[in-house]
């Protein structure tokens, strides 16, 4: 019976760990990178690269609906937080996306190892989703 519960504990374990989308990861747009690390019990999210930053590294989060927020730099940013996992997602997470400033509830779905699914919503059903693919 301990064996049981012991086998069952790892298991859970297993399930709630954020390992599985640690990484860098390829966006579908703008030739985005972002990096995925553990934060605490969930996980978070920083742009590390686009075609923007490329052309200007010093670019600044000047789309921020937030006029104070306007002069962050965008290399860095904090742009994927609060997640919770559940079953086989992430989800009750926000994404900011600097090109229209705005922050979306969103949900992350492991495809395979390589790929993850991301959903961005204003309200339900008013979704974009986008896939992104591992960098190795």
């Amino acid at each position: 019976m301990s064996m049981i519960l012991a086998l069952l504990a790892a298991g859970t374990a297993a399930a709630a760990a954020p390992s599985d989308v640690v990484g860098r990861w390829k966006t579908e747009s703008r030739g985005g990178i972002v990096e995925i690390t553990e934060c605490g019990q969930s996980i978070c999210g920083r742009l590390v690269s686009s075609e923007g930053l490329k052309a200007n590294p010093a670019l600044k989060d000047a789309n921020n609906k937030d006029e104070s927020l306007r002069s962050r730099p965008l290399k860095n940013m904090l742009m994927l937080k609060g997640f919770t996992r559940k079953k086989d997602e992430w989800s009750g997470g926000s994404i900011y996306n600097a090109e229209d400033g705005g922050t979306y509830k969103a949900t992350i779905t492991m495809q395979d190892p390589n790929r993850l699914k991301l959903k961005g919503c204003i309200v339900w059903p008013l979704c974009k989703t986008q896939t992104w693919t591992r960098i190795r």
